[in-house]
């Protein structure tokens, strides 16, 4: 629920709050508690698991309040909401963001009491799009995370590239590269109707995530995540490791393709570089 902009050039604090503060500035500090908060509540990266990709998005659910906190835009021969004359003739569509990288979504855990965020990342969110379609889930619907529905489809799924260019902005949205898009046929009445009526506002996805963290711990690393972890170990210590070097041979005349080639062999490619870079910077003639 962060500061944003309102269309008359005002700051308002969460969707529903007061066009009230003259900057972003005095939107944050007037709700410093919120931002305090913020920085001390748990954020967490949700993954899919190679093991559980069939069960990435199971479905997606037409809410009354969504989550990433966008609403949806619809059209048809009866009304069309948006700013701009004829999108096109046919009837019962919806325009919605089905995921947004990097949007922290609020979440409370009941057996805890404690409220923390999760997101994803912009690998994560292209390939939930990709799973969503690839295991036919693109007829599967439900109402408030409930029951199932029928009477919807997803007509249209694609990724934003470029946020200048992309379609998105035909229907309003000014969302960032990585967002997964989705356009939907509605011909059941009942949502249809509830959509007119203002009651369902967006989407909500419905499927089976990981911690990241916690997926790490609970599985044997690969050489490369050991040696990335590895990296971040020994980088702010390369003086230390020039010492040891400098006791055993002479730095000033060690060959550099011969510190590549010892370097990366005792901590990896990506280390190597900066390694015998800080050797040459120091050492060097």
């Amino acid at each position: 629920m962060p500061c944003i902009k309102c269309e008359n050039g005002k700051v308002k604090f969460g969707k529903t709050g007061a066009c009230e503060y003259d900057s972003i500035a005095e939107c944050e500090e007037a709700n410093k508690d919120y931002y305090e908060e913020l920085k001390t509540t748990r954020i967490v990266e949700l993954v899919i698991e190679d093991t559980n990709e069939e069960l990435a998005i199971d479905a997606i659910s037409l809410v009354t309040a969504p989550a990433i906190e966008q609403d949806f835009v619809y059209f048809g021969k009866e009304k069309n909401n948006l700013t701009f004359a004829k999108v096109d003739e046919e009837k019962r569509m919806l325009v919605s963001p089905a995921l947004i990288p990097d949007k922290q979504i609020f979440r409370h855990d009941p057996q805890t009491s404690s409220d923390y965020y999760v997101y994803f990342s912009k690998a994560t969110v292209a390939r939930a799009a990709e799973l969503y379609l690839k295991h036919n889930n693109h007829h599967k619907a439900t109402y408030e995370h409930q029951e199932r529905v029928s009477g919807v489809l997803t007509v249209e799924s694609w990724i934003i590239e470029d946020p200048k260019m992309d379609k998105s902005k035909l229907y309003g949205f000014n969302l960032p590269k990585g967002t997964w898009m989705v356009k939907m046929k509605i011909t059941n009445d009942d949502l249809w109707k509830k959509i007119k009526d203002g009651e369902l506002k967006g989407l909500s996805i419905e499927g089976y995530f990981t911690d990241k963290f916690e997926t790490m711990q609970n599985r044997k690393p690969t050489d490369a995540e050991i040696l990335s972890a590895l990296n971040e170990i020994i980088s702010p210590n390369f003086e230390k490791i020039a010492e040891k070097l400098s006791e055993k041979k002479d730095l000033a005349d060690y060959d550099w393709d011969q510190c590549i080639a010892d370097q990366t062999k005792r901590y990896g490619e990506e280390a190597a570089p900066k390694i015998c870079g800080y050797i040459k910077e120091k050492y060097g003639n």
